[in-house]
């Protein structure tokens, strides 16, 4: 399916050279913000108190945050789960002050905000354990807010999701290679893991010189990039080794600018369809969503960046010709071996 078609090549190999000079440019800045500016890892990473909490009305996550920033919590994690009436708090870690007594505080104030007083009742666990509960009592004695769950996730843990999520992404890069490898020719494998260490280290740089928080749902949007940004780079890598076969006397350059200009229309297409489902999330997720989309609209876009100027210019450079992609045709031998 296309929307358009372009008759004429665009020479976007003729402009390769300025292209990846702003690649460079905007890469170095983005590693210079990583080490200078580090990342604002989320209470996963840096350990912290979490709290599970059920409303007998559907919960409102903006009050819960605003009380939450009033006791000195900046940018709390607040997200609903199950139901409207259960809410997860994530706090990151408070100086001088136990886990124990920052989760007492906590309640103590979201039940301030619900018109009640905090109570200690009895209750029997799932296990059928007799434990002890806290609660919020309104003016009438009904409970209007209960504490299920507190949990403190030291810094062990932390460290622990930090380093299962870095193998993730060393797999995910070892295995595209190997994928790029086979299916087309090392060349190929190179240029794309080049372009796709672009985005992420790009979506990284952002999210360290905003100070935006960094947590598990940023880490598979960027593991998500990553897989997006090879898929645009096969797209093409695709259509220049089907050029190779019908273009016998074209050069290189002229193989891959008509490559690239041939699924522009396809780019768009898929890229723009993504791109609205993405903003979708953005504007109308709310904060549980919003980093997570605002990862996935910086990766598109620069992920369609890379695949097109990048890539395909590396694997230029990197020296591919016809001849990596398509065997020789061996000629027929007129004697078919027979020997005279």
């Amino acid at each position: 399916m296309e929307f358009f078609r372009i008759k004429k090549d665009i020479p976007f190999m003729r402009h390769a050279l300025v292209f990846n000079v702003i690649s460079a440019l905007t890469f170095v800045a983005a590693v210079f913000f990583l080490i200078t500016r580090p990342l604002n890892f989320s209470v996963e990473f840096t350990g912290g108190t979490v709290m599970e909490l059920k409303y007998q009305q559907p919960a409102k996550l903006e009050q819960i945050r605003h009380s939450l920033e009033k006791i000195g919590y900046e940018q709390p994690e607040v997200t609903s789960f199950g139901t409207a009436h259960d809410v997860m708090l994530r706090l990151p870690v408070v100086k001088n002050v136990t886990s124990k007594d920052a989760s007492q505080l906590v309640f103590t104030t979201l039940c301030a905000a619900e018109q009640g007083a905090t109570k200690q009742i009895d209750a029997v666990s799932v296990k059928g354990e007799h434990v002890v509960k806290s609660a919020c009592m309104d003016a009438a004695g009904v409970e209007t807010v209960s504490l299920q769950k507190v949990e403190f996730v030291g810094p062990q843990v932390g460290d622990e999701l930090a380093q299962n999520g870095l193998n993730a992404l060393v797999m995910v890069i070892i295995g595209v290679m190997i994928y790029l490898a086979v299916r087309f020719e090392w060349k190929f494998a190179v240029a794309a893991i080049i372009a796709n260490l672009h985005d992420v280290v790009i979506i990284l740089g952002f999210f360290a010189f905003f100070h935006w928080e960094f947590s598990l749902t940023v880490l598979a949007a960027v593991l998500a990039v990553l897989g997006y940004s090879v898929n645009e780079s096969v797209v093409i890598f695709d259509r220049i080794r089907e050029n190779f076969r019908k273009q016998r006397k074209a050069s290189v350059h002229e193989v891959i600018d008509n490559a690239i200009t041939s699924t522009i229309s396809r780019t768009i297409i898929t890229h723009g369809c993504t791109q609205m489902m993405v903003l979708s999330m953005l504007f109308l997720g709310g904060p549980t969503l919003h980093y997570f989309a605002v990862a996935l609209t910086i990766g598109i876009c620069f992920g369609i960046y890379s695949s097109v100027f990048v890539a395909a210019a590396v694997a230029m450079w990197l020296g591919v010709k016809r001849e990596d992609l398509i065997k020789p045709i061996k000629e027929k031998d007129e004697t078919d071996g027979a020997v005279v």
